[in-house]
């Protein structure tokens, strides 16, 4: 008998256990050389406990494994022990700081026409109160100036000393008034809740997601059958995830502290990885890993692998049978499988323990913008004070004497 994964421990184990006493016969645990699942080769021949088993070398195989027409070629499988999905498996995402996060409360869209407002009603309002001027005889000095320092002023929620002196002017400036009043309190009350409550990015939730990005390569679980299921799908996402795979592991329990680590993505069967989550939590208190809500492959019955004609199979599914119906191995699953319901939550369900200070990660976009804009203010200081010393060396004086 071959078994891929920890000896007989486990539901697993105890159900070979079952067998054993049951059917009565002794069993010895026996690895495939290669380490792996067991794929057929390009020669035709099959390699890891598959193999094993076609070249009947072993009775059986625990697994279990996934059924697939081509497996079934090779071996007969037993009464399905479960079904199971498979999935991505990545390390969870956490709280992130944006330097840009001042600027999210508007989308882009919104930041142009306030941007187009500011300058459209201040070319609108110059132009009234000069044509009031004109009308009326009121001209004003520095129009320009006035009207730009008050369209600031006014949606900087700042008073403005100055104001139109004829109606239409004044209509125009308190229109500007209630505008203003609604941007700014939407900017910063948006703001303040983005600030105050927990912000969680999910970069890796999809394939697509997973093929799309740079940072974070991927691996495979070897000799198993996602490699030839991604790259027959017919898909280029999938044949993509295939195709630019950047290794293998030996099964997902082995790669749990890798992926938590984030070494890597995993794709494998969520029993494995409710597994892992459990033991992760139940080591360090916290959640480490998450699983993407895109099914790569969906109810996979999962089976162990008699050679062909076995005389302990069809005894083999009677037993099967009884320990599900009677709800044995849902209870063994279930022990292996405690302390998930909080890492099961989304990431953007995880809170702050209280208030506390912001960083200056978190901050740092607004400091980078008083930065620029304290720079660009002594570079045109700079620039006015050599212009003004060129312009007046450069300028002839005449003098006359009498």
């Amino acid at each position: 008998m071959s078994d891929g994964r920890l000896g007989v421990e486990g539901p697993i184990g105890n159900l070979v256990q079952v067998l054993s006493d049951t059917i009565g016969f002794d069993f010895e645990l026996v690895r495939p050389p290669d380490g792996l699942w067991g794929n057929k080769l390009p020669n035709g021949s099959w390699s890891g406990m598959m193999g094993m088993v076609d070249r009947k070398e072993v009775e059986f195989a625990v697994g279990p494994f996934t059924i697939t027409p081509e497996r079934e070629t090779v071996c007969d499988f037993s009464a399905a022990v479960h079904t199971d999905d498979l999935a991505l498996l990545v390390i969870r995402p956490g709280l992130t700081n944006d330097i840009s996060g001042f600027l999210k409360p508007f989308n882009p869209l919104v930041w142009l026409l306030v941007l187009c407002s500011i300058v459209s009603v201040a070319a609108v309002l110059a132009g009234v109160v000069w044509a009031e001027g004109n009308v009326f005889g009121t001209s004003i000095n520095k129009l320009i100036d006035k009207v730009s320092i008050n369209i600031i002023q006014t949606i900087m929620q700042q008073g403005s000393k100055w104001m139109p002196k004829k109606d239409a002017g004044r209509l125009i400036a308190t229109t500007w008034l209630l505008a203003s009043f609604v941007f700014t309190s939407c900017y910063s009350g948006i703001l303040t809740a983005m600030l105050t409550v927990p912000r969680v990015t999910i970069p890796i939730d999809s394939l697509e997601d997973l093929v799309a990005q740079t940072h974070l390569p991927w691996r495979l679980e070897a000799g198993s059958m996602m490699i030839p299921f991604l790259m027959e799908s017919g898909d280029p996402v999938r044949q993509k995830v295939a195709s630019k795979v950047s290794g293998t592991f030996p099964d997902c329990w082995t790669a749990r502290q890798a992926v938590a680590n984030g070494e890597y993505a995993a794709l494998c069967d969520v029993t494995s990885m409710k597994k892992s989550m459990s033991w992760d939590f139940s080591t360090t208190g916290k959640c480490h890993l998450y699983i993407a809500r895109q099914k790569v492959y969906s109810n996979a019955m999962m089976a162990m692998a008699f050679k062909n004609n076995s005389t302990f199979r069809s005894r083999a599914d009677e037993i099967i049978m009884m320990v599900k119906e009677a709800g044995l191995l849902e209870r063994w699953m279930g022990t292996e499988i405690t302390n998930t319901s909080q890492c099961l939550r989304p990431p953007t369900s995880d809170k702050r323990d209280g208030f506390s200070a912001f960083s200056l990660q978190a901050l740092s976009g607004p400091f980078i913008v008083l930065g620029f804009g304290v720079s660009v203010g002594l570079v045109s200081l700079v620039s006015e004070l050599m212009y003004h010393r060129l312009w007046h060396f450069s300028t002839p004086v005449s003098t006359r004497q009498g």
